[in-house]
């Protein structure tokens, strides 16, 4: 294991303990330009990230969701303190501590760090991916009706146009849940569900993930096939990911 990737997954769960202290407590919620959430915990664990990381690799710039973009893009940190802010609020343990780090805009690390569950989740870019410590791979189901489906909430499937699509595929499959954010992609790397369909997503909310999905073997793209980080996702198994897509067409 790398220094950096040892420093990287130490880092996450550190910002990962800033937010227990806050869970399932009274806390004062503010509400950013967009409307979305923000709180103490958000803005302490990537406080926290954010001065750790500069301690260690003083020429790292970052991309973070709460402080914006900061130094050099060449090489930087993304970080999502707390992915699923919602779901933190509510007292659910879904949420997420997302770290990567990027050279020239690629992935190479990736941590998707699940307090409350104590569960994370990492990959290497050419390395794997693993479950607390555990290689893991996208699920061989290649049946829509053995399938269980994750998404993002339904406002969003319909705003963006897409519940059409995602209603297509939902009548098929075993199960349809909304086990959204990042721990739904992760889901699908973990071979747990085959299939994640978030429909509006931000680039913080996506580098760690897109990583741990390919490296597990699954696909990441857009709603059109393409792979890459754009401003929605699919994450699927293989075998798959061709019915998945195509409902959307």
């Amino acid at each position: 294991m790398s220094d950096l990737l040892t420093f990287a997954l130490n880092a996450a769960e550190e910002a990962g303990k800033i937010t227990l202290k806050y869970f399932r407590q009274e806390l004062s919620i503010d509400l950013k330009s967009d409307d979305s959430p923000v709180t103490i915990a958000d803005r302490e664990a990537e406080r926290y990230l954010r001065e750790a990381i500069s301690a260690k690799f003083p020429g790292h710039g970052f991309l973070g969701e709460e402080e914006g973009t900061t130094g050099d893009q060449s090489e930087r940190w993304v970080i999502d303190p707390i992915d699923g802010t919602k779901s933190f609020i509510c007292g659910v343990p879904l949420y997420g501590v997302l770290l990567s780090y990027e050279r020239d805009g690629v992935p190479v690390v990736g941590i998707s760090h699940f307090p409350a569950l104590g569960e994370t989740v990492w990959a290497t870019k050419g390395g794997g991916a693993f479950l607390n410590g555990k290689p893991i791979q996208v699920s061989p189901v290649g049946e829509l009706s053995h399938a269980t489906l994750c998404s993002g909430s339904p406002t969003s499937m319909e705003d963006a146009g897409r519940m059409e699509g995602f209603m297509k595929l939902a009548r098929q499959a075993r199960g349809a849940r909304t086990w959204g954010d990042a721990y739904g992609h992760c889901l699908v790397a973990t071979g747990r569900t085959e299939a994640m369909i978030d429909p509006k997503v931000a680039y913080h909310d996506l580098s760690s993930v897109s990583l741990i999905v390919t490296e597990a073997g699954g696909r990441f793209t857009n709603f059109k096939g393409e792979e890459g980080i754009f401003h929605e996702a699919i994450s699927c198994n293989t075998a798959l990911f061709d019915q998945v897509v195509g409902a959307f067409a």
